[in-house]
């Protein structure tokens, strides 16, 4: 039942018309150990510096977060600095330092090879692929990249997809890497390489599932207040893989909820700086906001007299 995500662990500095955050808590795999540990057990795999406060992470450790394999080494922690205009579907990169994070290497602990849910999250595909040689026989891969290594590591990354069932990318990354503007044409392609999921993020537009046999379209949740939305995509993925772990299951019925829990977590992740919405989170507010998503997107159809035979 545990999730297995290997990513970046961070320090980010934040920017947004509605406030800042200083080295606050950032980075791939915590955004998405924080969503998907309130649905499942979480394996975490990534690496810090010296100076990162690893007791910010306690609440994760006690929501049942295994951080065997966050190593701690010699050298300074990966920062990241950004901004956000009203725009907030586009992130303005001001500095990032990749302190050790630029000589990780993934290993993974040996209960953790046993993994049966793994998420490989935005790192180069090469290490993504040194991730997929040690684990066992996990039932679902998914994986995340990004417009650098979809330039830089073209080629890697499409042995990649020929080995994960699943990939998430948002709507710029899966144009940039089929070269095809129509997003429903890019998602085929990417089956067509080896993934029989994909998911397309559209941030404020929502996210579409495709998979071979159907299209599934989850709205953003409506906010009336949204301060950052860093991470938003990591966490939406630890929604959906963190309940496909806690269903045991992989039917059109589970991805559809898959989806909408996604989509829920990633809300969640936007109403705060930083992980500070997931601290305090209560399954009761998940729940609620689930319930809400319902109301929103179901709706009878009466068969309309001129449509009658």
């Amino acid at each position: 039942m545990s999730v297995l995500v290997v990513g970046s662990v961070a320090l980010d500095s934040v920017d947004t018309p509605f406030g800042r955050a200083t080295e606050a808590l950032g980075g791939s795999a915590v955004y998405f150990s924080a969503a998907a540990s309130l649905l499942a057990p979480v394996q975490l795999v990534g690496v810090v510096g010296r100076d990162y406060p690893v007791e910010a992470l306690d609440f994760l450790v006690q929501r049942g977060v295994d951080l065997t394999g966050l190593i701690q080494a010699p050298g300074e922690s990966f920062r990241w600095s950004g901004a956000y205009s009203y725009d907030l579907n586009t992130a303005h990169t001001l500095e990032t330092r990749l302190g050790v994070f630029a000589s990780f290497s993934p290993r993974l602990p040996e209960r953790f090879c046993s993994a049966e849910w793994l998420f490989l999250a935005n790192i180069d595909p090469e290490l993504q692929m040194e991730v997929l040689d040690q684990v066992d026989a996990p039932r679902l891969v998914a994986c995340d990249t990004m417009n650098y290594w979809i330039e830089g590591k073209r080629e890697a990354l499409l042995e990649l997809l020929g080995r994960v069932d699943l990939l998430l990318v948002n709507d710029a990354e899966i144009r940039q890497l089929s070269g095809d503007p129509n997003l429903i044409r890019a998602a085929r392609w990417v089956q067509r390489q080896g993934p029989r999921y994909v998911v397309v993020k559209k941030g404020e537009h929502g996210a579409f599932l495709l998979t071979p046999d159907m299209i599934f379209f989850a709205p953003a949740y409506p906010l009336e207040e949204l301060f950052d939305p860093t991470g938003a995509g990591d966490a939406f993925a630890g929604g959906f893989l963190g309940y496909l772990a806690q269903a045991g299951a992989v039917t059109p019925d589970e991805l559809r909820r898959a989806m909408v829990y996604g989509a829920v977590m990633g809300s969640f992740a936007v109403e705060r700086f930083s992980v500070e919405r997931f601290v305090d989170l209560a399954p009761s507010e998940i729940h609620e906001r689930v319930r809400a998503f319902r109301e929103m997107t179901a709706f009878e159809h009466p068969l309309l007299e001129s449509a009658r035979v």
